[in-house]
């Protein structure tokens, strides 16, 4: 197959995928709920054979839909959550920040350093006009990243620097940076915001405390449970070592805007461990069952408001964690996800067709009948077609990318190219600690997997997912395994967004 042949299939596929969104079933449109979880492998979630105590995740499954082939884009915070809320992948931006990183015709490095735009197209902005209530509640890290006491200053925010000592005024600085996310977050197109964490959490505030965030979640659950709404809710669990979940548990006046002087109005933390224990399980697991509580609870309140038919969960998780950093399939790109909607999806179904994250923002415009702007871009395409015919394809492959690297996976191979610019290369001959740093920290590409994956520096990387679902053994340069490498290149360059256009 020629190149311009290959070019037409990969169009025409996505043309199809567009073409066959129109499974929506003819009622009031839903209320959206993204549950979005931290750090989360698949094979940790019940519902994928994991040893931990998820009752609710379990519910959501049997009540649901369960995607065996779902993947993100990315596999740190940022690239992926900035997909999550615009359906296009990292390199897609054209953030200013990220534009002047990489210019019109350059390879972009995609990691933490793209932002939500500041013509708010994004999911909600564009839902809000279109009458939703959206709301953001929890781990937002798409806000860029500032830099420096002049620049927080312009912004309204206080410096705060790392691992500082607690103290009354560190205190009312990090409740007043709170107060500030808020509006920040209202001006990307939210059209409400609260307890809010703007990145990773750190000292002196380093804990999880889900029932903080549960309490904004509910209350913006109550305050707009009469009109549409699309809740964003992303919890910090289970970033960190296993730990410091346990650790956390004892601490539950810790929270995002500093100390507070009375406990969560919502809190099973109590009795975390009890049942933890009752399980035959350890503190390693704790922060399963504890993240799984406040799924229970928003899943409890659709109940008592009597908005659970016609409210869409979607429960899934912005990366994996054994190979983050990586594109690896297993515990990398590939992660649990789970969507419920019972007005207009079927129930106890699992899907084995290949999704990406880009994918749910087209999804939910489609829900809310809402009509982006013609100069939108997104990356994705609907899956609606998919809640009434779940096992009937909506792509071929999924795209993935990371620092210098990109990838392609079908449901048979998974394709790693590994590029990194002249430009690192020479920094790195250079033994500069700039590049040196990039290259083998979280966002450069390879990451953590260079300690379990032999060819993981090498430039062109073919696995057999059915085979070698661990990627241990590179058939890029056997003769029997020439064509597939081929086609997985020639999709891989008519699919990504780079070099930039």
């Amino acid at each position: 197959m020629n190149v311009m042949k290959q070019h037409m299939l990969c169009v025409a596929l996505l043309a199809v995928s567009l073409a066959g969104a129109s499974h929506v079933a003819a009622a009031p449109r839903p209320n959206i709920i993204v549950f979005l979880v931290d750090d989360y492998d698949k094979p940790e979630a019940s519902a994928y054979g994991g040893k931990v105590l998820t009752p609710n995740l379990d519910r959501l499954a049997r009540e649901g839909m369960r995607f065996d082939n779902a993947f993100v884009t990315s596999t740190v915070c940022t690239p992926s959550r900035y997909t999550f809320l615009t359906g296009r992948c990292a390199s897609s931006s054209y953030g200013h920040k990220f534009t002047q990183l990489f210019p019109k015709g350059t390879q972009t490095s995609p990691g933490f350093n793209v932002a939500l735009e500041n013509d708010n197209m994004n999911v909600a902005a564009v839902l809000a006009k279109s009458g939703y209530a959206t709301g953001f509640v929890g781990k937002y890290h798409v806000g860029g990243e500032h830099h420096g006491p002049e620049q927080l200053n312009k912004l309204g925010l206080h410096d705060i620097p790392k691992n500082v000592p607690y103290s009354k005024a560190i205190n009312r600085k990090q409740n007043e940076n709170e107060k500030r996310h808020r509006e920040l977050i209202k001006e990307r197109g939210f059209t409400w915001a609260k307890h809010i964490y703007w990145g990773n959490t750190k000292a002196p505030f380093q804990m999880h405390n889900p029932e903080w965030t549960i309490e904004a979640a509910i209350e913006f659950i109550e305050l707009h449970k009469d009109q549409p709404f699309y809740l964003h809710y992303a919890t910090t669990l289970l970033h960190g070592p296993n730990r410091s979940w346990h650790k956390s548990l004892e601490h539950p006046r810790v929270t995002g805007e500093g100390m507070v002087d009375r406990d969560p109005a919502f809190g099973t933390r109590k009795t975390v461990m009890q049942r933890i224990q009752k399980a035959g399980l350890t503190e390693n697991e704790a922060g399963y069952l504890w993240m799984d509580d406040t799924l229970g609870m928003i899943l409890d309140k659709l109940d008592e408001l009597k908005l659970t038919e016609n409210t869409v969960v979607l429960f899934i998780a912005d990366h994996g964690s054994g190979h983050k950093g990586s594109l690896y399939k297993a515990k990398g790109t590939e992660v649990p996800c789970i969507m419920r909607w019972p007005a207009g999806m079927k129930a106890g179904v699992r899907s084995q067709e290949l999704i990406q994250n880009t994918d749910f923002v087209p999804t939910w415009f489609e829900l809310a009948g809402a009509k982006p702007a013609a100069k939108y871009r997104m990356d994705g395409v609907s899956l609606t077609s998919l809640f009434q015919e779940p096992h009937k394809p909506v792509r071929k492959h999924v795209y993935a990318e990371i620092g210098a690297a990109r990838s392609i996976k079908t449901k048979t191979h998974s394709y790693i190219a590994l590029r990194y610019t002249r430009e690192q290369v020479a920094g790195v001959r250079a033994s500069h600690r700039r590049y040196l740093k990039s290259l083998t920290g979280l966002s450069g590409g390879v990451s953590r997997s260079i300690a379990t994956h032999p060819r993981a520096y090498t430039s062109d990387q073919l696995y057999d997912l059915k085979r070698d679902l661990d990627a241990q053994k590179n058939l890029a340069s056997y003769p029997g395994h020439a064509r597939t490498l081929k086609q997985l290149k020639r999709c891989l360059l008519y699919t990504s967004p780079s070099p930039r256009d």
